[in-house]
């Protein structure tokens, strides 16, 4: 069969270094060998060749028609185990029959923070994320508190999981070759299992103060109250309220969530 065309409205970027493959592929080895995977845009199955040779189930979730006609020519082992559909709309529940799972895959740049904030949604499914990324997203989810990278993605993420920058990957391994660098992720669930507040609302102040990252947080955090909850005498005069959301880490973030759930 002939190759599959990659296709720009997809976000396509086809893997061609082989080495790199496998060692992408092989970053769901730890810590969790045993669990099935599930490989999401396996494209033409560059990285699929190096899983499916693994003692462990696989499964792979391909939106475009013309590649799944290709994994099934191809990879006739997988058998009914080539899902041809959406990622962000499956019932990640139904895929391994509520079993955890690893999800790995070259991820489209323009939907792999939509991806992890599903894996965010089925963290209790999914204890193990790796992967291909955008270089510059990559920096932001391992980033700590104090600089510029920090931010929604970083504190959303680690407050769940331990995110490992494992190595970079140039664009010329890439047909066609994308204008950014790469890098593969590992992300670990950690042992927290309750954040130690209301997690919505944990969300919406780390994401109010993030979008006006360069204010004080006594700035940013006054769209959260209102008419029927006003904000009470000396809330701003807290000393937390003259640092900006980089600042603060997760465990601070989870402080302040407290402290204005109190009120709203």
């Amino acid at each position: 069969m002939k190759q599959v065309r990659p296709k720009k409205n997809l976000g396509q970027h086809f893997l061609t270094d082989l080495s790199i493959a496998k060692r992408i592929a092989d970053t769901v080895d730890e810590p969790y060998a045993e669990l099935p995977v599930l490989e999401v845009g396996p494209g033409m199955g560059v990285m699929t060749q190096y899983l499916v040779e693994k003692p462990r189930p696989l499964k792979v979730v391909e939106i475009d028609r013309e590649s799944v006609a290709y994994l099934r020519e191809n990879f006739p082992r997988l058998n009914n185990n080539i899902i041809g559909g959406d990622f962000l709309r499956m019932d990640l529940q139904e895929v391994f029959d509520g079993q955890q799972f690893v999800l790995t895959g070259n991820y489209p740049y323009d939907i792999s923070s939509q991806i992890f904030f599903k894996m965010l949604e089925n963290k209790d499914l999914i204890p193990c994320c790796t992967g291909m990324i955008q270089h510059e997203v990559a920096v932001r989810m391992a980033s700590q508190p104090g600089n510029k990278q920090y931010g929604i993605l970083s504190v959303l993420i680690q407050a769940w999981y331990n995110v490992e920058y494992l190595f970079t990957v140039e664009p010329s391994v890439f047909n066609p070759p994308p204008k950014v660098q790469s890098a593969v992720i590992r992300m670990t669930r950690n042992t927290v299992t309750d954040l130690g507040c209301d997690e919505q609302l944990f969300r919406r102040v780390v994401k109010t103060t993030f979008n006006q990252r360069r204010k004080m947080l006594r700035v940013s955090l006054r769209q959260l109250f209102d008419a029927a909850h006003p904000v009470p005498v000396g809330f701003f005069d807290d000393p937390m309220m003259t640092r900006r959301p980089e600042q603060l880490s997760i465990p601070e973030f989870v402080e302040l969530t407290n402290k204005i759930d109190i009120i709203i």
